[in-house]
């Protein structure tokens, strides 16, 4: 027996990004704990991660490709080779190619969970080369980003590390508790040292359970809250003007557009105590350093975009960024590590037709000139994550649409494919990550040996690149050649290579970590904060922070909300967790239908059914309603999930799924 102690790091879709150590036995994984090669790491790791072994090794995993032996969608595969499985697979590209032309292949990817070499590089080389249809990924962050790069352009937040010296932290529409656990000692320890803590989510998060002020806000009405604040910081004159005048611009018009919100008139639509409201701002104003947490609940919703961008101009109109400790963090993937990731795709993007990612069920349904004939899916599982489920389902099943699915389980979605090809997981490949939360970029290799005949997305794709003699001389095709070239793409790449090398992790140029307006600044065209940014206002109905109301009607009354579970990651190790699922409701709402908990119920709207236990819960409002997101089949009565419920509406910017809009009513079955 080889045994052998590995340095790693976790890709997995967590702002943290940990380092690992990966203790193996003749290449199989035996014991993953937490690394020191990052200080938020700390030696600990969550859960999910410290059990991959069971997915890795589990009886869902996918060791050989399978051709699809019955009808779709009924799980009937056989084994094949990989010769005949890519001969299957290439044969029908080129005929869908060369009769309907590459726009009629869509590459059906998120890759939140992976780095610069398993999403994008050679996969993105292939599909633009073979001119397909371009996918708008817009399941997380893409009204978010729309928000932070209109108001501050390209620049990374506070460091998660420096919230241990704020006096005041703001979670707003996040559960690091589920999504984050590293925060969680952090914020203890400012606490500890004095720090308050204020949050604002729909459920009694278990750090909502602890805090100074919890504001259960009615799911979609953030927007209303964040512009009666700073309303309330501008008339009561605990604005800063001087930072105001310095660094941002269109102050006036924030200012005339948050004016239509009292504090009184946002905490009746925001279904708030306006007495609680009014605290939250005394707190915030009279705080420094504050930092607000800004998650990714708070942009599920029609009024996504509008909300992000007014939490995220609160630090500038209070005066809070500048120190350390002080403004906001969104996604730290903002932050500039020079180097170009595209130097290693070698090929502009195709000027295809863009598909959002959030309407899959109607593109299949609905798209012509050409229709979608094939789908490949890889680094994601739209079966269980994608709104409409039953019209993504019914799509993915049908005998015209030829679907292969690259993926390390037999997910929902494998089960609707034609061809299934086994999949690398990451300790099996080799990934080069950086982190949206740490301010980390790790290298890490192949620590395991993948069972079976798994392939890695670069060795998949550079066989299809060869196949279909899409490549050119020249390009870098291994994982060395792409990395290389990476860091070829800006003189900095030097550095950064030879930090990666002697440390195994590299720290953004400037530690001790940045501080946002003292050591980075905006990267908008001027170098200002643009508060209401003109791109944005044209693209939000009825321009930037105007509301749109609750979607709700007598027959859907309750806000169905679908948060992360501190289990899985999306739909990631869903296959482990075989427990059915329960939908949270508050007894107000429970007694008013007759509900006790453990019933069996119905939870429906226009779209769908879902089948299941209830469950009585203190932590949730009156209203509101809870299914957790990721759920796969047999975690529900009738294999339906929340996704089952969820329109595929749009919200105001980024074309963001709006996971939250969805209205339901619950009753016994």
């Amino acid at each position: 027996m080889v045994a052998q102690l590995s340095s790693s790091a976790c890709p997995l879709d967590c702002p943290d990004l940990c380092s690992l150590e990966v203790r193996t036995e003749d290449g199989r994984v035996v014991e993953v704990d937490g690394g020191h090669r990052s200080p938020l790491t700390d030696g600990f790791i969550c859960g999910k991660v410290r059990k991959i072994a069971a997915h890795l090794y589990g009886p869902d995993r996918v060791q050989t490709p399978l051709i699809r032996a019955g009808a779709k969608g009924t799980g009937g595969f056989r084994a094949a080779t990989w010769d005949e499985a890519l001969d299957l697979v290439v044969g029908r590209l080129r005929e869908i190619v060369g009769r309907a032309g590459g726009e009629a292949v869509l590459p059906y990817h998120y890759g939140g969970s992976n780095g610069w070499l398993t999403e994008g590089a050679l996969a993105s080389r292939f599909f633009r080369r073979l001119g397909a249809s371009n996918l708008d990924r817009t399941f997380c962050a893409a009204a978010t980003t729309a928000a932070t790069r209109g108001l501050y352009g390209v620049m990374p937040g506070v460091a998660l590390e420096d919230y241990v010296d704020a006096r005041l932290i703001v979670l707003w529409g996040v559960n690091p508790s589920a999504t984050g656990i590293h925060l969680v000692p952090v914020i203890e320890r400012a606490r500890a040292a004095g720090a308050r803590l204020v949050v604002v989510d729909p459920r009694r998060t278990p750090l909502a359970r602890r805090a100074d002020l919890h504001l259960a806000v009615r799911p979609g009405a953030d927007l209303p809250v964040a512009l009666a604040v700073i309303h309330a910081l501008f008339s009561r004159g605990l604005a800063d003007d001087a930072f105001l005048a310095a660094h941002a611009v269109e102050v006036d018009e924030l200012r005339r557009r948050a004016a239509r919100w009292t504090i009184e008139a946002a905490a009746a639509e925001a279904g708030l105590a306006a007495a609680d409201l009014d605290a939250f701002v005394t707190l915030y104003a009279a705080a420094s350093p504050a930092v607000i947490r800004v998650g990714w609940g708070l942009e599920r919703n029609r009024n996504g975009g509008g909300a992000a961008a007014a939490v995220l101009a609160l630090p500038a109109v209070a005066g809070k960024l500048g120190v350390r400790g002080g403004g906001y963090t969104m996604s730290n993937g903002d932050a500039r590590w020079a180097v170009d990731p595209e130097a290693a795709i070698v090929a502009p993007p195709a000027p295809t037709r863009t598909i959002n990612m959030s309407r899959i069920g109607r593109a299949l349904r609905e798209l012509d000139a050409p229709r979608l004939e094939a789908l490949v899916v890889y680094n994601c599982n739209p079966a269980a994550t994608a709104p409409d489920q039953l019209a993504v389902r019914a799509g993915l099943c049908r005998d015209d649409v030829f679907v292969v699915v690259h993926d390390q389980v037999m997910t929902d979605t494998a089960r609707c494919a034609d061809v299934v090809l086994p999949a690398t997981a990451f300790l099996e490949h080799r990934d080069l990550r950086r982190g949206y939360g740490a301010m980390r970029l790790y290298d890490s290799p192949a620590v395991a040996t993948p069972p079976g005949q798994a392939w890695s997305n670069t060795r998949l794709f550079g066989e299809l690149l060869r196949r279909m003699e899409l490549t050119r001389p020249g390009d870098p095709m291994t994982d060395d050649e792409l990395t290389a070239a990476i860091f070829a793409s800006a003189p900095e790449g030097a550095v950064l290579r030879a930090r990666l090398d002697a440390d195994g992790v590299a720290a953004l140029p400037g530690e001790p970590r940045p501080v946002p307006f003292r050591d980075v600044m905006p990267t908008t065209t001027d170098g200002k904060i643009h508060l209401v940014p003109a791109a944005l206002d044209a693209e939000a109905p009825g321009g930037l922070y105007a509301y749109r109301g609750d979607p709700g009607t007598d027959a859907y009354p309750l806000a169905l909300i679908s948060p992360a579970l501190a289990t899985q990651i999306s739909s990631t190790f869903g296959q482990l967790r075989r427990k059915e699922v329960a939908i949270e409701l508050s007894a107000e709402d429970a007694a008013a239908r007759g509900i006790v908990d453990g019933d069996e119920v119905r939870v429906w709207n226009a779209l769908g059914e879902v089948r299941c236990a209830a469950a009585v819960s203190a932590d949730v409002r009156p209203g509101v309603v809870v299914l957790p997101k990721g759920l796969w089949r047999h975690h529900t009565r009738n294999g339906h999930t929340a996704n089952a419920l969820i329109p595929d509406a749009v919200a105001d910017l980024g074309g963001q799924a709006t996971y939250n809009d969805a209205r339901v009513q619950v009753a016994r079955a």
